[in-house]
C-alpha cells in the first residue's frame, strides 16, 4: 500500500506541474473543471444521491464550468478574476465564521438540497481560484498547495510523535492540537525558506500562510464530519493508495480561495499605503 502510495504521488507531481506551468489557461482550466467534477461525484457520495440524481448533479455543474469558460474567452481573464473574487470573498466568509461554529458544535445542515448547494459552491470556488492563481502567478498556486501539503504531513508526525490532547474526537479522532503546532511550526520554517531564498519579498507571508494553514485543517475536519457522516472510510477510490481525490483536496478547498482573498487585499492594500 505505501509503494502505491507512493508512485501515484510521483506520477501526480509529474502531471501537475508541466500542467501547471506549460498548457494554456483554457487548457488548463479544462483540465481542473474535469477534476473538480470527480470531486462532486465524491461529494455526492456523502449525500447518498442516487445514480439519477448524481448524473443531474454533473450535468448541471459540467453546463456551469462550460458556460463560465466561453465567458472567459469572450470576455478575458480580468472580468472573469474580478467576478471569481466575489466568489472567493463569500467563501472566504464561510469558512472563517460559519465552520468554525459548525465544528465546535458538531453540527452541520440536514437538508440534502443546502448541502448539495454548498458543495457545489465550495467545489466552483475551488475551480476559480485553481484557473485564477494559475493565471496570476502559478508559484501563487504551488506555494499554497505546496503550504497545504507540507502542513498536514508535519501534523501526522506530531501527532504521531507528541500527541495528547485531541483536536475534533467526534469528527476526526487522530488529529490532536499537538499536531496543529507541529503544523504551525512547519510552515513557519517553510516561510522563512521562502523568504529568505528570495521567492517571496515580505515576511507578511508568514500569518499569511498561517491562515492557510488553519483554513486547510478546517477544510479536513469539514469533509472527514461528512465522510464520517456518510459512514465511509474514504471519499472514493480514484486515487490508486489514497483513496478519493476529494480525500486529498480537502485542505486545499477552503485555503486557495482565501489565499487569494489575502494576495487581492495584500496587493490593494500595497498600492493604497504607497499612493
Amino acid at each position: 500500500m505505501l509503494k502505491t502510495r507512493i508512485l501515484t504521488a510521483i506520477v501526480l507531481l509529474g502531471l501537475f506541474l508541466p500542467a501547471l506551468f506549460y498548457l494554456p489557461l483554457m487548457a488548463w482550466a479544462a483540465v481542473m473543471l474535469a477534476l473538480t467534477l470527480v470531486c462532486l461525484r465524491e461529494w455526492a457520495g456523502f449525500l447518498h444521491l442516487n445514480n439519477t440524481q448524481t448524473r443531474n448533479y454533473l450535468i448541471v455543474s459540467a453546463v456551469t464550468g462550460v458556460g463560465l469558460l466561453g465567458l472567459l474567452q469572450q470576455f478575458g481573464f480580468h472580468w472573469f478574476f474580478y467576478a471569481a473574487l466575489q466568489v472567493f470573498a463569500v467563501v472566504t466568509l464561510f469558512w472563517l465564521c460559519m465552520v468554525p461554529v459548525a465544528l465546535y458544535k458538531n453540527a452541520f445542515f440536514k437538508h440534502k438540497a443546502l448541502n448539495l448547494f454548498i458543495g457545489w459552491g465550495l467545489m466552483l470556488s475551488l475551480w476559480l481560484a485553481l484557473v485564477t492563481a494559475k493565471e496570476v502567478n502559478p508559484f501563487v498556486l504551488l506555494v499554497i498547495i505546496s503550504t497545504i501539503w507540507l502542513a498536514d504531513s508535519a501534523a501526522y508526525f506530531a501527532g504521531k510523535q507528541f500527541g495528547r490532547h485531541k483536536l475534533a474526537p467526534a469528527i476526526s479522532p487522530g488529529k490532536t492540537w499537538e499536531g496543529v503546532a507541529g503544523a504551525l511550526l512547519a510552515v513557519a520554517l517553510y516561510a522563512v525558506v521562502l523568504k529568505m531564498s528570495g521567492t517571496i519579498a515580505t515576511w507578511w507571508v508568514l500569518p499569511g500562510l498561517w491562515v492557510v494553514t488553519i483554513a486547510g485543517i478546517y477544510g479536513d475536519l469539514f469533509e472527514s464530519f461528512f465522510k464520517r457522516r456518510a459512514n465511509l472510510k474514504d471519499s472514493g477510490q480514484f486515487l490508486p493508495g489514497h483513496g478519493g481525490l476529494l480525500d486529498r483536496v480537502d485542505g486545499v478547498i477552503p485555503a486557495l480561495p482565501i489565499g487569494m482573498c489575502l494576495l487581492f487585499w495584500f496587493h490593494y492594500w500595497q498600492q493604497a499605503y504607497s499612493f
